[in-house]
């Protein structure tokens, strides 16, 4: 019964059999017996259905409460049990990350921290911030580290620092030496964009409806290191967040960044994603310190 309840917890958060079943691996008709085998055993209907919607039952929401106490208790447990275990075994993180910031946030952080913490085992798994969110919840990894300021249940979010994004041109463009851009200058004018689907390119959508403008988006990238390499090998513009902008990468890529006083204003928080349950583990939590510690260090510089 204990393994079924559990089951059962994952297709409430999922919302969804089919969500769940592609969460825990097994197939739906498996998963709505097992759902079903509950419901006998308890002698109480979990779920009403309706149609393709499962809506809980009030018996349903005290199961699901109990589901997550027994969860609790089960970290607990293991907690409590850690210090019999052999200490040569080393500790690990699992951190998912957009694209983005693991090319450009993440390598600071993971240098920080493994400073004081060598021996810990640290796993990145990336994927687009709507992607990253759900692994978070479904605690597939222990940290997300997303450009984006999320607020959804279950979920703590910790602001590390404020971004915007600026122009990026390669040398020899005609808008480098131009005494002042506006945002109106960038309608029609080559450029190279983050993929669609990405925060940052969400964001570029929406400032480039609201100015009513069309840029001639010669392609479109995931990776921002490309972007950069590409920009001088195209000569087209580009729209990067600032903190992306190392001095290398300037330097390297003969590169101008010019900013634009309507780009100041596409402000973005970069910030850490995890459950309550990341609290009780020591790794992840002295991660998400030494972010926080980092970045206010920074500000208060």
């Amino acid at each position: 019964m204990l393994e079924n309840i559990d089951i059962f917890a994952v297709v409430v958060e999922m919302e969804s059999l089919n969500k769940a079943s592609h969460s825990l691996n097994i197939s739906q008709p498996a998963l709505s017996r097992k759902i079903m085998r509950l419901e006998q055993e308890l002698g109480v209907e979990l779920f009403r259905r309706k149609g393709k919607r499962l809506e809980l039952t009030q018996a349903g929401q005290i199961c699901y409460s109990y589901a997550l106490e027994q969860r609790h208790l089960e970290r607990k447990l293991q907690r409590e049990l850690e210090q019999f275990k052999t200490t040569e075994k080393p500790s690990s993180i699992i951190i998912g990350a957009s694209l983005t910031t693991l090319q450009s946030t993440l390598p600071d952080l993971i240098t920080i921290y493994a400073k004081d913490y060598p021996n810990t085992d640290i796993k990145a798994v990336t994927g687009k911030t709507h992607e990253i969110v759900p692994m978070v919840k479904e605690r597939k990894v222990d940290i997300g580290l997303v450009a984006s300021k999320i607020e959804h249940p279950g979920l703590q979010c910790i602001p590390l620092f404020d971004d915007h994004l600026c122009v990026v041109l390669p040398s020899g463009h005609p808008f480098v030496d131009k005494a002042s851009i506006e945002i109106s200058d960038l309608h029609e004018l080559p450029m190279i964009l983050f993929s669609r689907g990405t925060w940052y390119r969400v964001l570029m959508d929406e400032l480039f409806h609201r100015y009513a403008i069309q840029p001639d988006v010669r392609m479109e990238i995931d990776s921002f290191e490309a972007i950069i390499r590409l920009v001088s090998t195209c000569q087209t513009a580009t729209l990067l967040p600032e903190s992306y902008l190392r001095r290398h990468y300037i330097e390297e890529n003969e590169l101008h960044v010019r900013f634009i006083p309507a780009l100041e204003q596409t402000t973005r928080t970069t910030s850490l994603l995890f459950t309550e349950e990341a609290v009780h583990h020591p790794s992840a939590q002295q991660f998400i310190e030494k972010a926080r510690n980092y970045f206010t260090g920074k500000t208060g510089q």
